[in-house]
């Protein structure tokens, strides 16, 4: 399963390439958005950011899988939101919003899934490696 040091490690890299390309590459995996989330420390209260994928997106909706590449474990930026779930999130380098996050229910869950994994296939070999259900987290705009 991944370590931390390797996932911020990613996370790095995607930052100098978007860096690097001045936004021209990186904000668009597969057919996948990427999303900058910014959530609020569980236990530091700091501001915490990580870009990950969407693989749906519908209306104003943003949903996004907290997978960690099917380790038993939810990853950090999941277990933030769920202890403070206002969160802002900027789309393809776009601007910033303030959302609400919350884990989709389980019938979104069944209606989501298969077009989660159309996204990206590999989502299908992360929940078969776990004996966790991976998440699904539903952000919309805050009112």
């Amino acid at each position: 399963m991944p370590a931390d040091v390797l996932l911020k490690g990613m996370n790095a890299v995607h930052r100098v390439i978007l860096f690097v390309s001045r936004g021209k590459a990186g904000w668009q995996v597969g057919p996948m958005p990427v999303v900058e989330l910014t959530t609020t420390g569980r236990k530091s209260g700091q501001q915490r950011t990580v870009l990950l994928t969407s693989p749906v997106q519908e209306g104003g909706t943003i949903v996004l899988v907290a997978s960690r590449g099917g380790d038993d474990h939810h990853p950090a930026w999941y277990l933030n939101l769920c202890a403070h779930p206002r969160v802002t999130v900027s789309v393809k380098g776009g601007p910033t919003e303030v959302m609400i996050a919350r884990t989709a229910s389980a019938d979104e869950r069944a209606r989501w899934w298969p077009d989660v994994v159309k996204a990206y296939r590999g989502y299908a070999s992360y929940q078969n490696k776990t004996s966790r259900e991976i998440p699904l987290v539903v952000l919309t705009r805050a009112e």
